[in-house]
């Protein structure tokens, strides 16, 4: 298989990865707490080479790149007033627990609301948790003091498809605070994440013209081998 195949393919998957990120920040691009996700591409390992009837070293090749890691921008972000007092945002380090069928997560996603039960519950209908881990009543006036809901110092958080986290949570509570009746409002930035997605798929093009432009080359030299008398 023709190395410049390899090269191109290689990228056009990385650009495809890059554009599902980007797609997936602009869809919540007003999702409360949500933080910008990215990945990192490097280079495949290059091979050295040489001369085949002489030995001498002629040079590195490099053969593409690949999506290393996807990685978070967990930093602050804007808070908002809605005056809803079931709504909660956190200032600083800190996140939010529920408790989901998977097991306990993490959110920055205050934008909570009260079950039949009478349960603080998030957008899923996953209970709400206090610092102990148990659910979290709401009084008769349909409020909750801050000082009820857990704040999560979560190390190595992942981020999942539905806006949670995983990770551990370390003993103690968090250093941030929790403001009522605010929302933090999402991470994206919706120019830069156009922007960026429209040099992706620029990239991915590329890609697709170098396969064809190989492509064509090889045929073309196919055809030329066959027509030798």
């Amino acid at each position: 298989m023709d190395m410049g195949l390899n090269i191109a393919s290689a990228g056009m998957l990385a650009e495809q990865v890059q554009e599902d990120q980007i797609s997936n920040d602009l869809a919540n691009a007003s999702t409360p707490g949500y933080k910008a996700s990215s990945s990192a591409t490097t280079s495949f390992d290059s091979m050295l080479l040489h001369n085949t009837a002489t030995g001498q070293q002629v040079g590195p090749i490099y053969l593409g790149v690949q999506i290393d890691k996807a990685k978070t921008d967990l930093a602050q972000g804007p808070l908002e007033t809605t005056g809803n007092p079931l709504d909660f945002a956190v200032e600083g380090t800190g996140f939010f627990g529920v408790k989901t069928t998977a097991g306990v997560q993490y959110t920055r996603n205050g934008q909570f609301s009260v079950n039949a039960q009478g349960l603080l519950v998030d957008q899923n209908g996953d209970n709400v948790l206090a610092q102990n881990g148990a659910p979290i009543k709401v009084g008769s006036s349909d409020s909750v003091p801050t000082s009820a809901l857990g704040l999560f110092n979560v190390t190595n958080p992942s981020q999942l498809g539905n806006n949670n986290f995983t990770g551990t949570a370390t003993a103690g509570r968090a250093s941030g605070t929790i403001e009522s009746g605010q929302l933090e409002t999402s991470g994206i930035n919706p120019i830069q994440e156009m922007v960026a997605m429209e040099a992706s798929l620029n990239a991915y093009t590329a890609g697709q013209q170098t396969i064809s432009t190989i492509s064509q080359t090889m045929q073309e030299s196919a055809t030329s081998v066959a027509q030798v008398p």
